[in-house]
C-alpha cells in the first residue's frame, strides 16, 4: 500500500482523538471551567452537530480545490482548533472551538476516502479506505487512554496541545507523502452536486449507515454498566476489556476492507446481518465473563466490519466531484448514528427496560438498516461509478 495512505492514518489518529478524548476529561473539565457535569458532556454532542454540518458545507466550499490542498487545509483547521480549545477560558469559548474542529473532521474523512480509493487499483479501494479508517481505531485504543492520562496529570489543556501537535505532524506527512493531483473535474456547481445525493441509492445508503452505527452505539455508550452490572466485572477490569474492543474495531476494520474487495454487494450485506446477530446474541453472551469477553470483541469486530463497505458504496453511486460529498455525508451520517443510538438507548433505559435488554433492542436498528440496504441495492441497479484519483 502507498505511504500516503498512512500519512492519512496520522490525521485520522489526530481527529479520533480529539473527538473521543474529552470523554475521559468531564470531570476535569467541568471542575476549572466551573460548569456542570452534563454541560461539560453536552462538549460531545456539540463536536457532532459540528461533524454534521461542516461536513457538507466545508465540501461544497472547497470542491474546486485539488483534494491534496483540502487535506492540508482541514488538518491547519484542527490543529487551531485543538490550540484554541487549549487555551479557552470560558465554557462557551471552548465549545465554540469544539465545533470549529469538528468541521474538519468530515470531510477530511469524505475526502480522505476519495484519496486513498484514488491511490490504488479498483479491486483494493476498500482496503485502502479502511488503511485510513485504522488511524480512527488505534485513536481508541492508544490515542484516548494516553491522552487521558495526560490531562490526568498535567490538566486537560494539555492534551489539547498535544493533539494540536499530532495536527502539525499530519500536515507534514500528508505534505510529504500524498501525491499532488489537479482539481477534480466539475460537470456542475454545487446544486448539481446535491443533486447527486438526492439518487435514491445514495439516500438509502446514508440511512443505512446511521442506522447500523446507532445499533453499535447503543451498546457501546453503555458498555461499562453493561459489563459491571450485568457480567459482573470489577471495575478495574474495564481497561483491558475494553482494549479487547479496541482490537476487534481495528481486525473489523481491515477485515471488511479486504471482504469489500473481494464482493461490494454481499460484503454489504453480510457485515450487517453479522452486526444484527451479534447484538443480539449479547443479551446470552454477557450472562458470563467469559461470553463477555466473547461478545465484546466480535461487537467491534461487526461494527467497524460495516464501515468500509458502506464507505465505498456511497462513493460508487455518486458521480464526477460529488464523490467527496457523498463520502463527506457518510462520515456525518456515522456520527449522526452515533448520537442517535446513544439517545434511544437512553430513552429505553428510562422507560424502565433493563440494561440486559439492551442489546436486543439495538439489534432492531441495524437489521432496519439492513433492510433499507436492499431496498438501496435494487435502486442502485445503475452501473458503479469509479472512484477517480484524489
Amino acid at each position: 500500500m502507498p505511504r500516503a495512505l498512512y500519512a492519512l492514518m496520522v490525521g485520522a489518529f489526530g481527529i479520533g482523538v480529539t473527538e473521543f478524548v474529552i470523554m475521559g476529561l468531564l470531570l476535569e473539565v467541568s471542575t476549572d471551567l466551573g460548569v456542570s457535569l452534563s454541560a461539560a458532556g453536552l462538549l460531545i454532542s456539540g463536536y457532532a452537530l459540528g461533524v454534521v454540518a461542516g461536513a457538507p458545507l466545508l465540501t461544497v466550499l472547497t470542491a474546486g480545490l485539488s483534494r491534496k490542498s483540502v487535506l492540508l487545509a482541514l488538518m491547519a483547521i484542527f490543529a487551531i482548533g485543538n490550540a484554541a480549545c487549549a487555551i479557552a477560558p470560558d465554557y462557551g469559548l471552548l465549545m465554540a472551538a469544539r465545533v470549529l474542529t469538528a468541521f474538519a473532521h468530515g470531510t477530511f474523512f469524505g475526502v480522505g476516502s476519495v484519496v486513498a480509493a484514488g491511490l490504488v487499483a479498483k479491486d483494493r479501494q476498500a482496503s485502502a479506505i479502511a488503511i485510513m479508517f485504522t488511524g480512527l481505531t488505534l485513536a481508541n485504543i492508544l490515542g484516548v487512554p494516553l491522552g487521558t492520562w495526560l490531562g490526568q496529570q498535567l490538566g486537560w489543556r494539555a492534551t489539547f496541545w498535544a493533539v494540536s501537535i499530532v495536527g502539525l505532524f499530519a500536515i507534514a506527512v500528508i505534505a510529504r507523502f500524498v501525491p499532488h493531483a489537479p482539481a477534480p473535474r466539475r460537470d456542475g456547481d454545487w446544486r448539481t452536486d446535491f443533486a447527486a445525493m438526492a439518487r435514491p441509492a445514495v439516500l438509502l445508503g446514508f440511512a443505512t449507515t446511521t442506522l447500523g452505527f446507532s445499533g453499535v452505539f447503543a451498546v457501546f455508550t453503555y458498555i461499562a454498566p453493561l459489563l459491571t452490572r450485568v457480567t459482573g466485572f470489577a471495575e478495574p477490569a474495564l481497561s483491558p476489556l475494553l482494549l479487547v474492543l479496541g482490537g476487534g474495531l481495528i481486525a473489523g476494520n481491515l477485515l471488511g476492507g479486504r471482504l469489500a474487495d473481494r464482493a461490494l454487494v454481499p460484503a454489504l450485506v453480510g457485515t450487517i446481518l453479522a452486526l444484527c446477530a451479534v447484538l443480539a446474541s449479547m443479551s446470552v453472551l454477557l450472562a458470563s465473563q467469559t461470553g463477555a469477553v466473547v461478545a465484546i470483541a466480535l461487537l467491534g469486530v461487526s461494527g467497524f466490519a460495516t464501515v468500509p463497505p458502506l464507505q465505498l458504496w456511497v462513493m460508487q453511486r455518486a458521480q464526477g466531484a460529488s464523490q467527496s460529498l457523498a463520502s463527506s455525508f457518510n462520515i456525518a451520517a456515522f456520527n449522526l448514528g452515533n448520537a442517535l443510538g446513544a439517545g434511544l438507548a437512553g430513552l429505553a433505559l428510562d422507560s424502565g427496560m433493563p440494561l440486559r435488554a439492551l442489546p436486543l433492542l439495538a439489534s432492531a436498528l441495524p437489521l432496519l438498516g439492513l433492510l433499507l440496504a436492499l431496498a438501496a441495492l435494487r435502486a442502485g441497479r445503475n452501473r458503479p461509478c469509479p472512484v477517480r484519483a484524489g
